[in-house]
């Protein structure tokens, strides 16, 4: 039997559920004030979440996370998943329950959604910039501290590939790490003690010799202007994967994936991204 893949948003990791549990009791708190003084504690009520702009979904699995955490709901529908492409106007999901719980959890689910789908959203503008080119946009660790997980989790909804999680699965030697080692071929001959993949920067045409000659076959090419970096990967030849960061936007990552890299990096993908525009109507009964 084949094995099943992964769903791109896994809420039955334990980091993700302690994220939302931290967030409920952040916003929550000894209680929503509010609703227990204007609301009857048996009142009954729907609620359904829409977008308001058109937009690539991301994080609407963790409603079923969140309403269990709460109590008090009846019923989830998602009419929509992570990686959707949603209209504005159009429903995204569909709660039923106690309207005191719905409206306890509205905050935490709409901050959560907003900023993932924003992420998605920028995410698959990248991607789409650099169709037929060959070149695939990475994430990077310049995330939200907490929502890593979550946030590289969105960024793959919008069809970015996820880069290394953390400094542990994955060594990425770079020009600090070049100079406390003593050279490029010295970096590489104790990284390559960890038997994990190994990406070195490379600084100058002299480095990039040394890196390829002493074994590296992945390369991270950080600010060059596009001409610069075609030349460089020119040098190459193929003999390396190459990846080109720093200061990739928008408007210049389809310059830069015609000049020929295996990958093309990008921090705004994460620390950048503004969130969508969601919403929550509720209905009693």
């Amino acid at each position: 039997m084949s094995e099943q893949p992964k769903p791109v948003f896994d809420v039955s990791l334990p980091e993700v559920r302690d994220v939302v549990r931290r967030a409920l009791e952040e916003d929550i708190g000894f209680g929503d004030i509010t609703s227990q003084f204007t609301i009857g504690e048996d009142s009954l009520a729907s609620g359904r979440f829409y977008a308001r702009q058109k937009l690539v979904l991301a994080g609407i699995e963790l409603l079923p996370v969140i309403y269990e955490m709460c109590g008090g709901v009846q019923s989830i529908e998602l009419l929509a998943r992570s990686g959707d492409e949603c209209a504005d106007g159009q429903p995204i999901a569909g709660v039923h329950g106690n309207a005191r719980r719905l409206l306890q959890c509205e905050r935490v689910a709409l901050n959560f959604m907003q900023r993932l789908s924003g992420v998605a959203t920028l995410g698959r503008r990248f991607v789409e910039a650099v169709a037929g080119t060959g070149a695939k946009i990475l994430d990077t660790r310049k995330t939200t501290p907490g929502l890593r997980r979550l946030e590289k989790m969105a960024a793959a909804a919008g069809g970015v590939t996820n880069h290394r999680y953390g400094l542990w699965d994955a060594i990425l030697i770079k020009n600090n790490h070049i100079t406390a080692a003593g050279g490029v071929a010295e970096a590489l001959r104790r990284a390559a003690e960890a038997g994990l993949p190994v990406e070195i920067e490379v600084r100058a045409k002299a480095e990039l010799e040394e890196a390829l000659q002493h074994g590296a076959t992945h390369l991270l090419l950080d600010n060059l202007t596009p001409p610069e970096a075609a030349e460089w990967i020119r040098l190459v030849a193929g003999r390396a994967q190459t990846e080109i960061s720093g200061g990739i936007t928008l408007d210049n990552v389809r310059a830069y994936a015609e000049a020929g890299p295996d990958f093309i990096s990008s921090g705004a993908i994460t620390h950048s991204a503004t969130a969508v525009d969601l919403n929550f109507r509720l209905r009693f009964d």
